[in-house]
C-alpha cells in the first residue's frame, strides 16, 4: 500500500461532444482526476490519499510527475481513505461540455470546471480537501455555486436523453421562425447524428423577401463553452443560432453550417457578436466564396443592418433554458478583413464594409 505503482484507471469518460476526456487514476498511494483536451491534461484535482498523510508536500512525487499526497492539515482523512471502487464512480458533464463532476455513488466527489486551469494555478475541487491548495480546492466551500450547476447538468442530460426532448425543441424553434421568415423549404442535418444535434432550415424567397434565409436549428439547445469565463453576465450570450441571408443556391450556402454549427462545442470556444472565424480549408472550397471574391472567413453580427440592404428580419423572442437566444448573421469576409477586426475591433471592420457598400445579403 505504501509504494507507488503504475497508475490504474478507475474511470474514463469522454464529453458528449468529444472535445474533452476525464480520467480518474489510482497509483497505490493517491487517487486524482485529470481533464484532457486532444493533446494533454489541462487541469486536475487530487481526490484522496490512501495512506497516512505527510506533514508537508512530497516534492519528489511532484518532480516525478505524480499527484502528491495531500498534507495532513489539508485533508478530511489524514489517516487515508480506502481505495475507491470503479463501479461507484460516474462522470456528470456540464451542459457546455467543458467541465465535469466525478460522482461517487451519485454524490459529488470532485469537480473540474471549465475555468479550472493548471497553468493559472486553478485546480479542480475535491470533497476531501480543506481550504485551497495547489492540487485541489475545497468542494464544500464551492458547493453553494456548484450545486445548482450540477443539478442543471443532471436535468439537461435527462432532457437530452428523453424520447421527445429534441423533437419538441425543434418544433418550437421552427414555429418561432414561421411568422418571421415564412414557411420552410429544405431541412438539412448539420451534425451527422452526433452531439450537439443541429439542423439547417431554409426559408425561401417570397413576394415580401427577395432573398433566402438559412438558419441553424439546435445550436441554442445547449449553452456554449467559455462564455462565463469572459463575461460577467453570460445569460444573454450563452445561446445562439446562426443565420445567413443569400441569393446563392441554398444547398451550396448550407455547407457553411457543416463547419460552424457544432464548432463551439468541438473547439471549446464561443461565438459572439463581432467575432470572426477563418475557414479551415483551401479558400477555393469556402462555401460562400461565390458571394464575395477572395472571402475565406466569416464575420458574425447580431445587427447587420448597418451594412447595405433591406432591414434584416427580427428573429429575437425565442428562449431556452431560461436564456434568450441570439441570432448571429454570417457575413463572408477576406483574411485581410479578419486581420483588421482582430487588430482594431469588429466595429472598424463593419465601418469599412459599410463604406464599401457591402450588403449583409450574400450574393453574386
Amino acid at each position: 500500500m505504501g509504494t507507488p505503482q503504475r497508475p490504474v484507471t478507475l474511470l474514463e469518460s469522454f464529453s458528449p461532444y468529444g472535445s474533452r476526456k476525464v480520467t480518474v487514476e489510482y497509483d497505490g498511494l493517491v487517487t486524482a482526476a485529470y481533464l484532457h483536451d486532444d493533446t494533454a491534461a489541462i487541469s486536475a484535482t487530487w481526490i484522496a490519499n490512501h495512506r497516512p498523510a505527510p506533514q508537508a508536500t512530497d516534492q519528489a512525487r511532484l518532480d516525478a510527475g505524480r499527484a502528491p499526497l495531500m498534507p495532513a492539515a489539508r485533508t478530511k482523512h489524514p489517516g487515508g481513505r480506502p481505495l475507491l471502487r470503479a463501479d461507484t464512480l460516474q462522470a456528470l458533464w456540464f451542459e457546455e461540455g467543458d467541465g465535469v463532476a466525478i460522482l461517487e455513488s451519485g454524490r459529488p466527489l470532485a469537480v473540474i470546471a471549465g475555468w479550472s486551469d493548471m497553468d493559472r494555478g486553478m485546480p479542480g475541487y475535491s470533497s476531501d480537501v480543506i481550504g485551497q491548495t495547489p492540487f485541489g480546492w475545497s468542494l464544500d466551500d464551492a458547493m453553494e455555486g456548484l450545486a445548482p450547476r450540477l443539478e442543471r447538468s443532471r436535468a439537461y442530460w435527462r432532457w437530452r436523453q428523453s424520447a421527445n426532448g429534441w423533437s419538441q425543441f425543434q418544433q418550437a424553434l421552427l414555429g418561432h421562425l414561421q411568422p418571421r421568415l415564412g414557411p420552410g423549404g429544405h431541412y438539412w442535418d448539420a451534425s451527422a447524428g452526433k452531439q450537439p444535434l443541429t439542423g439547417v432550415t431554409e426559408r425561401p424567397t417570397s413576394a415580401r423577401r427577395p432573398y433566402t434565409v438559412l438558419s441553424t436549428v439546435g445550436m441554442s439547445a445547449q449553452r456554449m463553452p467559455v462564455v462565463e469565463q469572459v463575461l460577467d453576465d453570460p445569460s444573454g450570450y450563452a445561446r445562439i443560432e446562426l443565420a445567413v441571408a443569400t441569393t446563392l443556391p441554398s444547398a451550396q450556402v448550407a455547407r457553411v453550417f457543416l463547419w460552424l454549427a457544432t464548432y463551439p462545442w468541438h473547439a471549446v470556444t464561443w461565438f459572439g457578436p463581432g467575432h470572426s472565424v477563418r475557414w479551415y480549408h483551401e479558400p477555393a472550397t469556402f462555401p460562400l466564396g461565390g458571394g464575395v471574391p477572395g472571402a475565406e472567413a466569416v464575420l458574425l453580427l447580431d445587427s447587420p443592418g448597418s451594412l447595405d440592404g433591406p432591414q434584416p428580419p427580427d428573429l429575437s423572442g425565442f428562449a431556452f433554458g431560461g436564456d434568450p437566444v441570439r441570432w448571429l448573421w454570417i457575413i463572408p469576409i477576406s483574411e485581410r478583413d479578419r486581420q483588421l477586426a482582430k487588430e482594431r475591433g469588429s466595429s472598424a471592420l463593419v465601418s469599412r464594409l459599410a463604406t464599401q457598400h457591402r450588403s449583409w445579403i450574400v450574393g453574386p
